[in-house]
């Protein structure tokens, strides 16, 4: 990695899960924010899980993203305005093969500036070759308050299984 990425904590998620993985007191010392995250939720389903992010806790209705991904056999799009939460890595559902996580990089731009905040999102997970997805996000958190903290979760009444990982790191502009 560059000499202009500071790793600001990590967070291993232990036995029993956790419903959410939270940073918060976030330095404003640096230009931009990288969230590296590897997730696994309970979802016992066999579809992709969705992972989702909130800035200071706000849970009003100003986030919008959009999304372009593939399969492997399809190509799609989508994406929501107002809504209120923005959309992070994605998870790998317990559903699929065991010991399988995502592996999920969020961008954070200006976080501490005085503007509307613009993120993206890139992951991929995969089903031991059976199926994989691959979604490229385009998110807006529409807020001129700098980012002091950001909680992600798995959306549904799921929680993070044990050994998820989030890293945050703050990158310098040189």
């Amino acid at each position: 990695m560059a000499n202009t990425y500071t790793a600001i904590s990590t967070v291993t998620v232990g036995a029993g899960g956790a419903a959410n993985i939270e940073f918060t007191s976030i330095p404003q010392n640096f230009t931009d924010l990288l969230l590296f995250t590897s997730l696994r939720s309970t979802d016992t389903e066999t579809r992709w899980g969705s992972t989702r992010i909130r800035f200071n806790s706000n849970s009003g209705s100003v986030y919008d993203y959009i999304e372009v991904y593939g399969t492997g056999s399809v190509a799609a799009s989508g994406g929501l305005s107002s809504d209120t939460s923005g959309s992070a890595a994605r998870n790998t559902p317990n559903g699929v093969t065991a010991s399988v996580f995502s592996n999920g990089m969020t961008y954070i731009t200006n976080y501490a500036s005085s503007n509307n905040k613009s993120f993206s999102d890139d992951t991929v997970t995969e089903n031991f070759g059976t199926a994989a997805l691959s979604p490229l996000v385009a998110n807006l958190f529409r807020s001129t308050s700098p980012i002091t903290s950001l909680m992600i979760y798995p959306s549904g009444s799921f929680t993070f299984m044990q050994h998820s990982t989030a890293t945050l790191y703050g990158i310098k502009n040189t």
